[in-house]
């Protein structure tokens, strides 16, 4: 059975920062893009940063410079460190797995992910 399961979230002052983690469980993503997703109340999820299998990263232009993404195939996990926070970073995080022989420029839509972990939340105090 895959899991994805997201850890390091939690509540933080606007200018500090967090470190998310995805363990993935069940099968190997080394082959796989990666990617974190966002959704705020009230709002749709939206993309946040992906990395591909080969290290490639694309960022939404709202977190670019203070996001960074990183995973370690040996330990089939993906990273996201959280720079310079801003309130409205407040949100539920969602770590996906997507397809092998995603193209890189589909890594920002939610579709070619096929597994999905339970969320984690963060939020950012003025």
């Amino acid at each position: 059975q895959v899991q994805l399961v997201e850890s390091g979230g939690g509540l933080v002052q606007a200018g500090g920062s967090l470190r998310l983690s995805c363990a993935a469980s069940g099968r190997t993503f080394s082959s796989s893009p990666m990617g974190w997703f966002r959704q705020a109340p009230g709002k749709e999820r939206e993309f946040v940063s992906a990395i591909s299998w080969s290290g490639g990263r694309t960022y939404a232009d709202s977190v670019k410079g203070r996001f960074t993404i990183s995973r370690d195939n040996a330990k089939n996990t993906v990273n996201l460190q959280m720079n310079s926070l801003k309130p409205e970073d407040t949100a539920v995080y969602f770590c996906a797995a997507g397809r092998s022989g995603t193209p890189y420029y589909r890594l920002q839509d939610a579709r070619p992910y096929d597994y999905w972990g339970q969320g984690t939340q963060v939020t950012v105090s003025s």
